[in-house]
């Protein structure tokens, strides 16, 4: 099992720097990802159309991100050829870029929702489904970037799970929003904006479990992500049982 001690182990200095570079370049990524959701949701309740531009703008830089971070990952699968926990690390790291880089496009449409909006002028309702679902998303890619910081599968875990979470929470906003649409037929254009906003909050958290289950194949060498909750919390209490005799 991988865990922080024994992931810079090798007798190379250099392939473990190599290594922890380009960990921590997918953390800061995250960090930009992270920031760019809480402003995408804040830019578009507080009706701030130069702050959703600075979260299109940064959209730039984490697609650079990702491709930078991609071909370094190539280039230590080329020079070093890995095996074991060092190659399931790259895996993980490659795989991870991809859902951030996504994560920062459902921000980005997010923002250009919001100044739709600001053009708009009037607020519409589900404002208060986007604060509580974009705060709740927001939190799962923390907690994601942190699993993966600390190789922490049970925290990966609890993060997979909130998914179902946010899907009841989407499917529930949506039934409510619909209702309103058909109450008030002039409010249909502003209130579908806010409903795209809400997908792209939804698809953020399947992103954010994306992530937690390759921690959860980091750490464990399993691959979950085809496998049910219940299944995959069993394997992980048997799991920490078997740590805990040991």
């Amino acid at each position: 099992m991988i865990n922080k001690d024994n992931i810079t182990h090798h007798i190379s200095q250099q392939f473990n720097a190599e290594l922890e570079e380009v960990r921590s370049r997918l953390l800061a990524m995250g960090g930009l990802v992270e920031k760019q959701v809480n402003d995408a949701v804040n830019a578009l309740i507080e009706a701030d159309s130069e702050l959703a531009q600075q979260v299109r703008d940064v959209d730039q830089q984490t697609n650079t991100m990702e491709r930078d971070i991609d071909e370094e990952c190539v280039r230590i699968l080329a020079r070093r050829q890995p095996a074991a926990s060092d190659l399931r690390l790259i895996i993980s790291i490659s795989k991870s870029v991809i859902d951030l880089e996504r994560i920062g496009d459902e921000a980005t449409k997010i923002a250009k929702r919001a100044i739709e909006l600001c053009e708009e002028g009037e607020a519409p309702r589900g404002y208060v489904e986007v604060r509580h679902i974009g705060e709740q998303v927001r939190k799962m890619v923390q907690q994601a970037l942190d699993a993966f910081a600390r190789f922490d599968a049970d925290l990966a875990l609890s993060v997979v799970q909130y998914d179902k979470t946010i899907d009841r929470e989407y499917k529930t906003a949506l039934r409510e929003l619909a209702t309103y649409m058909m109450e008030d037929p002039r409010s249909i254009s502003r209130v579908l904006s806010v409903i795209w906003a809400l997908r792209s909050l939804e698809r953020i958290g399947d992103h954010a479990r994306n992530i937690a289950e390759l921690v959860i194949y980091l750490v464990q060498g399993t691959d979950v992500r085809h496998t049910g909750l219940a299944r995959m919390a069993a394997a992980q209490a048997a799991k920490d049982e078997g740590q805990g005799r040991g």
